[in-house]
């Protein structure tokens, strides 16, 4: 199978690439940068220079390929409304290059939002306040009769390398002197290995994209006291609880309930994480070393 990869040299889709490549499949990969670029052919799979923004390159990207994987998504969240209508159009337009053909796109998306009070499952639908749209376009265009489906990221998809929301907590610990949560700190987070991910979007085309939503969850929640407990121990510091104003725009992520259910993933797929859970892997050294941390 050849595979366009968008976000190829992000922290997900990287790991996606190599799995693909490992398994036999071909793929090309859109990349931004000559220094990307570069990363990217090193792993042996085809490069296509571009940005979300590059339209056309989208479109042919897809039309060539048996099958099209979106991990892109630009996360600067002092502009998440564009971000998110960026993100839109460029499914948008994958989406229109791949109807009438039955080959299939996958589409990425979180558990923001998805469930309150409850481990989220597939079966739940983003309402109308949930800050993506990556899953309401892939849904216009399943209407559309074009095979596609979401797969709902862990907010925490982890690893040494990480430098996601973690790694956020990591900075914030350090430079205030705590490793703090909110309230109780009972709020849950869903978690992943950065491996463990990757397999589920290729065992998602492998199976023929058979469902509209796919959950890449192998923790289903871990308490965030927990989590700053472990970031605590390991900087030294004390872990209390603070106002959200200690973590300034972060405050919706660290005080939000985001656990999940992966049980029909796993059945569908026959998927078995194999990774570290969340928290051994936040234990390691590797997490707290580095100038990005």
């Amino acid at each position: 199978m050849h595979v366009f990869v968008t976000g190829a040299t992000g922290w997900v889709g990287s790991a996606v690439v190599e799995d693909l490549l490992r398994a036999g499949h071909a793929v090309t990969g859109l990349a931004r940068s000559d220094d990307k670029a570069a990363a990217l052919a090193a792993t042996g799979a085809r490069v296509v220079r571009g940005t979300l923004d590059d339209l056309d390159v989208l479109r042919n990207a897809a039309s060539a390929a048996d099958a099209v994987v979106h991990t892109a998504f630009n996360h600067d969240f002092s502009k998440f409304a564009a971000n998110a209508a960026q993100d839109r159009l460029a499914i948008e337009t994958l989406g229109n290059a791949l109807e009438g053909s039955q080959r299939p796109l996958l589409v990425t998306s979180g558990l923001a939002r998805i469930a309150q009070g409850r481990a989220a499952t597939e079966h739940d639908v983003p309402g109308p306040a949930s800050p993506r749209q990556s899953e309401t376009a892939a849904q216009l265009l399943a209407e559309r009769g074009v095979r596609v489906a979401t797969i709902r990221l862990a907010p925490s998809v982890h690893g040494v390398g990480d430098y996601g929301f973690v790694p956020l907590l990591i900075r914030l610990a350090r430079e205030k002197g705590v490793s703090a949560y909110i309230g109780d700190g009972t709020n849950r987070w869903a978690g992943v290995h950065r491996s463990d991910a990757a397999r589920v979007y290729r065992l998602a085309l492998e199976h023929g994209v058979a469902d509209p939503v796919y959950h890449a969850v192998a923790d289903e929640g871990v308490a965030f006291k927990a989590i700053a407990e472990t970031i605590g121990r390991r900087l030294g510091l004390p872990v209390e609880s603070r106002a959200p104003e200690h973590f300034g725009w972060f405050a919706n992520f660290a005080g939000a309930d985001m656990w999940a259910s992966s049980a029909k993933t796993r059945a569908r797929l026959r998927w078995e994480p194999v990774g570290p859970d969340l928290l051994a892997d936040l234990d390691q050294a590797g997490y707290y070393a580095g100038s990005s941390i």
